[in-house]
């Protein structure tokens, strides 16, 4: 039978049990369960039966199980459309944990009305027995106290076990719920588990409850996906996983909403966070914040909250079709909690071939996103069409490809787009940052592990990514910073093409296109012992360089595709000085930093049809000032004539040379006095003329000796 069954007119059939005392838990929750949480459940369950009596239910009521009709229920369905969507992946991983006797898993909307249930094997006739089908309202006040409609009046997890159920009939059964709150802590829906009560498991109220923080992240990021998002957490190792904070900013910096855990992480409400913004909750003005995300490098920042807390946080925004070689602090197309949020206690991963599994939708391992082509990769610079021409003839060869490149030169990208051209491109792209993995942690995510392989370990363990990745592609980034341990390991599975998972004894075949990439020197390390010259031979089948920003002839192209994907809806086009002065700029974040900068200028810009330096951070604009003046002493020095001294032209590329900063900051404070003389010494007006901030000159003007009145 179909567990998504469609709604009914017939009624369930009805059974009951002798009635127990009052709040009769197992013994067993009793014994897990702290003193102050049994309190606040005991009292949660008495208010409850008080609202049930107010509606005038009595134990022995004889309930109506009958669905409503079937055009309230279709505009039900077309309300919660994109709320069933999103629950679908998750309650098929919940209905895996607690899978057994008579357990189903409920989605109900707002009202209580049953949106969708799944269950398998006897729990699917089990359900329709008690009415948990489509169609049927398990609002309190219709069905007395249980978990659905409960969870919904109360705005909070709840459990209800046996004869806590108001109406007797229903105390044949043990159910937990959770409410699914979005941004602004309304309730949208609830997420439910309900079995016989013989099958009562005190961990079944935690599974269910990280099940629905987990779609709610999923409605969060997609209400959201055309917003900056910044991912924080006290743990810099748990941003990306469920318990993640996440804010969600409008372009002009104000905050648009907070999903429950940053509620948590911050303690403070969701109107509190909303009124008094990014200043009084994190520390840091919106742009201050831009630049700190602009600048940052792969680890998450720190941030220093008012209160003295510590927070680690990274910035992500997937508006733009090359968010993944542009997005913040390189999160793979894998992690974008938008699409693929990470559940915690044993959530991940679902069992059962598929005969086993429910009709709700498998969860399937992502693929790569779509992007430029590797065509479009080498239309406006040399160096990239010799790039991709080479890749080219590797594809579906069996040979590895080793992209070489500093950080933020695309290498990521060059990896989805080898993917996406080859046979494999119906399979998955699995990114491994080996960088970001703690070392204790990189072996069972790699290779991973059997049930009890090691403590903490889910139960019925874990696929590495290695068999994530079979007939697919693998994409190991950084993997310069893998420990030698696990590089050993590594050679032996590509020689072999075997895995054996942590704690196992069956070898599991793989099959995978391998692509490698890394910012460092491999050959340097292997002579200092870091890394194995073995596995370098065998990652190591073509090896190709991407170019840095600086050197590539193609900025201009490069900007107004990132313009037109930054700002879809409004025509945006940079200065012509700009443009020079981004010519003349070394960009030593490569196309990172570029998108950040853009990204900045853009809200800046708001309405204005042109991105000038106004519409750029303050020390983005310094970093402009100096590579502008160098450019003019060079240009100065190359127009000098033919008869000057050697000795003179010599000497004054000596002075530049072995003191630049000393010549850039004599060339500015000269530029700062002459603005400072000819606007009679107003700051704001000299500001304005070179481009910079009044903050900027008081800086600049405080180590020098500079003899200038300012205005009081």
């Amino acid at each position: 039978m179909n567990p998504l069954v469609p709604p009914t007119s017939h009624a369930a059939a009805r059974s009951a049990s002798p009635l127990l005392p009052p709040f009769g838990l197992p013994s067993v929750h009793r014994g897990e369960t702290s003193v102050s949480l049994m309190d606040s459940h005991t009292d949660a369950i008495r208010e409850s039966h008080e609202r049930c009596q107010g509606f005038g239910l009595t134990h022995r009521d004889r309930l109506d199980f009958s669905a409503e009709a079937l055009a309230d229920f279709k505009v039900a369905q077309e309300r919660c459309a994109r709320l069933q969507a999103q629950a679908l992946p998750v309650m098929e991983m919940l209905l895996d944990q607690v899978a057994g006797t008579s357990n189903v898993v409920c989605l109900a909307d707002d009202k209580g009305t049953i949106l969708m249930s799944a269950g398998r094997g006897s729990s699917i006739e089990f359900a329709e027995r008690v009415a948990l089908r489509p169609g049927v309202s398990w609002a309190e006040a219709a069905k007395g106290t249980n978990a659905v409609g409960t969870a919904l009046v109360a705005e909070s997890d709840v459990f209800v076990h046996a004869n806590e159920h108001f109406v007797q009939s229903n105390q044949i059964l043990t159910c937990a719920a959770s409410p699914i709150m979005d941004h602004s802590g309304g309730v949208i829906g609830v997420l439910d588990v309900t079995g016989d009560q013989h099958a009562f498991h005190p961990h079944t109220m935690a599974l269910v409850k990280v099940a629905a923080r987990t779609i709610e992240n999923y409605w969060f990021c997609d209400n959201f996906s055309r917003n900056l998002r910044l991912h924080f957490h006290s743990q810099p190792e748990l941003i990306g996983t469920m318990v993640e904070g996440v804010i969600a900013l409008g372009a002009d910096g104000k905050i648009l909403g907070i999903n429950r855990a940053g509620l948590k992480l911050l303690g403070a409400s969701s109107a509190a966070v909303r009124i008094q913004g990014l200043r009084v909750m994190l520390g840091l003005s919106f742009g201050e914040l831009m630049d700190r995300l602009r600048t940052t490098s792969l680890a998450p920042f720190k941030m220093h909250l008012p209160s003295g807390q510590v927070l680690y946080a990274r910035g992500h925004c997937s508006n733009a079709s090359f968010a993944p070689l542009f997005s913040f602090n390189d999160m793979h197309p894998s992690q974008d909690t938008a699409h693929a949020p990470h559940l915690a206690s044993g959530l991940l991963k679902p069992s059962g071939s598929a005969s086993e599994t429910s009709t709700l939708l498998a969860h399937k391992l992502p693929k790569a996103p779509n992007g430029p082509e590797l065509n479009d990769l080498a239309k406006d610079d040399a160096q990239m069409r010799a790039v991709v021409d080479k890749v080219r003839r590797v594809l579906d060869r069996d040979i590895p490809v080793l992209i070489l490149g500093d950080t933020g030169t695309g290498k990521e990208f060059l990896a989805c787009a080898l993917h996406q051209a080859s046979q494999r491109r119906e399979h998955a792209f699995v990114a491994v940052n080996c960088a970001s993995i703690p070392e204790t942690l990189i072996e069972s995510e790699l290779f991973g592990y059997e049930e009890g392989a090691f403590t903490g370990a889910k139960r019925r363990g874990a696929p590495g990514k290695l068999l994530q990745a079979h007939g697919g592609t693998l994409f190991l980034d950084e993997i310069g910073d893998m420990p030698l341990a696990m590089q050993a390991r590594l050679l032996r599975v590509l020689q072999e093409r075997k895995v054996v998972p942590l704690g196992g004894h069956k070898a599991h075949d793989v099959d995978i296109s391998l692509v490698c990439a890394t910012h460092r020197n491999l050959r340097e390390m292997m002579e200092q012992g870091q890394f194995r010259e073995d596995l370098y031979y065998r990652i190591n089948g073509l090896a190709v360089k991407l170019p840095r920003l600086c050197e590539r002839t193609d900025l201009r192209a490069l900007c107004q595709q990132l313009l037109k994907t930054l700002s879809p809806n409004h025509a945006l086009r940079i200065s012509d000085d700009l443009l020079l002065d981004f010519e003349d700029y070394t960009w030593p974040g490569n196309l990172r930093q570029l998108h950040n900068v853009l990204r900045t200028a853009t809200v800046m810009a708001g309405t204005d049809q042109q991105i000038t330096r106004i519409h750029l951070s303050d020390d983005f604009v310094e970093d402009l000032v100096q590579a502008r003046y160098a450019r003019k002493t060079v240009a100065l020095d190359s127009r000098q004539p033919t008869d000057t001294p050697v000795s003179t032209t010599a000497t004054a590329f000596a002075t530049v040379a072995t003191a630049p900063g000393r010549a850039l900051q004599d060339l500015e404070l000269e530029s700062i006095r002459n603005a400072l003389q000819a606007c009679k010494g107003n700051v704001s007006l000299a500001a304005k003329q070179l481009n910079i901030s009044r903050n900027t000159i008081y800086r600049k003007l405080k180590p020098s000796a500079i003899d200038v009145t300012l205005p009081h």
